[in-house]
């Protein structure tokens, strides 16, 4: 186990609950929507770019789990970041509580920033809206990951267009479902909210996985890569970068014959 990407998907789970979900908790009343999206797209702009040249900054079993589909991570690695980020969604969760029960007369019981439809949704919306809202929500965000890394971490200015993917399905999420998108951002605060958000936290558990394996796979076929075995070279040889990479060690037979060899399989002209 590499302790460092585990202490970082940790770390960096807690403090995007903590601040994201705190912005609701704590700040909803002063900063609304608005404020409450910029602080969840902000503190994943910050993490992203500490932590993700170390673990990725996922933050999210959704995105390790599109991660593990486009085969950038092992399953042993993703089974770790899933436990670190549960972790770290019930300890920033309980962090938060603490705080909250600081603040008089400050309610947290069948609220604590959860998710919900129905009659938890400020819109109202159904169980099926709730759903697809979520799904899609997800895969926005899974996808951009996908597109602005290569490999398992992130680097650079790829860090920008995921916090600021995350800030706008906040602005679109939260009169709807409170957007989740994150299965443990919305089962962390759930645990300590009461049996109202629990009896709904399972759409929100599911539905975000689900938009992170849609997204891996339209990701395999936009962007082309294999996703867990479900694409395929095509037949007669390898595909992408493969096929035009010359064999190891040496020039492509071509190069070779252009500098004055033969082609594997045909004589060299006698003088």
């Amino acid at each position: 186990m590499d302790a460092r990407t585990v202490v970082s998907e940790f770390l960096g789970t807690l403090l995007l609950v903590f601040f994201g979900v705190g912005s609701a908790v704590l700040g909803a009343e002063y900063i609304g929507t608005v404020g409450i999206a910029l602080a969840f797209g902000f503190v994943l702009l910050g993490l992203a770019y500490a932590l993700g040249p170390i673990s990725g900054c996922h933050l999210n079993p959704a995105v390790t789990l599109g991660m593990l589909m486009a085969k950038r991570l092992s399953v042993r690695k993703a089974v770790e970041y899933w436990i670190a980020q549960l972790l770290g969604a019930i300890v920033g969760a309980a962090l938060l509580l603490l705080v909250a029960k600081q603040v008089p007369g400050l309610e947290v019981s069948g609220a604590f920033g959860t998710n919900g439809y129905g009659y938890r949704s400020a819109l109202g919306i159904n169980i099926f809206g709730a759903f697809v809202a979520e799904i899609l929500m997800t895969f926005l965000l899974v996808y951009i990951y996908l597109a602005v890394t290569r490999d398992l971490v992130l680097i650079g200015f790829a860090a920008l267009p995921i916090g600021l993917t995350l800030a706008l399905v906040q602005l679109i999420g939260v009169p709807l479902t409170g957007a989740s998108v994150n299965p443990v951002r919305s089962l962390g605060p759930a645990i300590f909210a009461g049996s109202a958000p629990l009896s709904q936290v399972w759409l929100f558990l599911i539905a975000p996985l689900v938009g992170g394996v849609i997204a891996a796979l339209v990701h395999a076929v936009t962007h082309g890569g294999e996703t867990l075995g479900l694409t395929r070279p095509a037949e007669g040889g390898p595909s992408g970068e493969a096929a035009a990479a010359p064999p190891a060690g040496g020039a492509a037979p071509e190069a070779d014959a252009a500098a004055g060899g033969a082609a594997p399989g045909k004589p060299k002209p006698q003088a």
